[in-house]
């Protein structure tokens, strides 16, 4: 990949790239995103159980995600760590109803039942995607770890079957947009405040980058992604040449591929 494609606003790419993700990711950030709901709270349960539900419930209008997860986090009387572990059936009632598109409370109380099991074994949600690390190439230990998570998620028998349908899988060639925004948000750390960087099993350097149309529409304008279809292979593929940019924080540059794509309509 050549670094130095001048852009027409006369930045090399990575300096021009680099200056969109540094104005971007910073603390006014936050309040329009879903992001925010997490920065909520301080207990690490708690800032990963709400990122969980704010990543998944991460597609359409921003607002309305930010509304609908809030909501839930309210309905759980904001300690969603506790509510988890130590519900009881009227707890329940007090969600039935709950929607957000096409999650309904049958894909909550699954989800709820899941983070209640996992919980009652483990201190922290990290333990779900660090028990399929795999000492492998960066693109390979996120695909391996992804995979993982989707069975692990699902080794319940009383799995609804129409609940698959909101945790994706590369094995399913999805892009796992959502995860990999949740990943970030969990791995990510520096001194912006806007991604947590509670985890440490994954590095920064292997994460891959989330990616919708916009994010594709931004990095095919700059020759970083030829892939047609987006689907797993783009988000490699993307991330692949993000690494050339910044090995270390390739994902960074998520904040200036979105930011341009949906906040500046570039």
């Amino acid at each position: 990949m050549n670094n130095i494609i001048p852009t027409e606003q006369g930045y090399t790419l990575k300096a021009f790239l680099d200056r969109k993700a540094f104005d971007f990711n910073t603390f006014s950030f936050i309040e329009t995103d879903p992001v925010s709901v997490p920065h909520k709270f301080s207990k690490k349960q708690d800032v990963e159980i709400a990122a969980f539900f704010s990543a998944v419930f991460s597609w359409g209008n921003r607002t309305t995600i930010i509304r609908k997860s809030t909501e839930l986090m309210k309905m759980m009387d904001m300690s969603p760590h506790e509510f988890c572990l130590k519900h009881n059936e009227k707890d329940l009632k007090k969600l039935s109803g709950f929607k957000h598109r096409t999650f309904n409370e049958t894909d909550l109380f699954y989800f709820i039942e899941f983070l209640h099991l996992h919980y009652l074994k483990f201190d922290s949600l990290e333990d779900a995607f660090s028990m399929y690390v795999m000492s492998s190439s960066s693109d390979e230990k996120v695909e391996a770890i992804l995979n993982g998570f989707y069975h692990y998620f699902f080794s319940h028998e009383y799995a609804p079957a129409r609940t698959r349908k909101h945790i994706a899988a590369p094995e399913k060639n999805s892009t796992c947009k959502r995860l990999n925004m949740f990943l970030r948000w969990m791995v990510r750390k520096d001194n912006k405040g806007v991604d947590f960087g509670i985890w440490k099993t994954i590095s920064p350097s292997e994460l891959i980058c989330p990616i919708d149309v916009h994010v594709a529409r931004v990095a095919r304008r700059f020759n970083l992604l030829k892939r047609k279809a987006i689907d797993w292979e783009a988000a490699v593929e993307l991330t692949k040449y993000l690494r050339q940019l910044d090995p270390i924080d390739p994902v960074k540059y998520d904040f200036a591929l979105f930011g341009l794509g949906v906040m500046e309509k570039f």
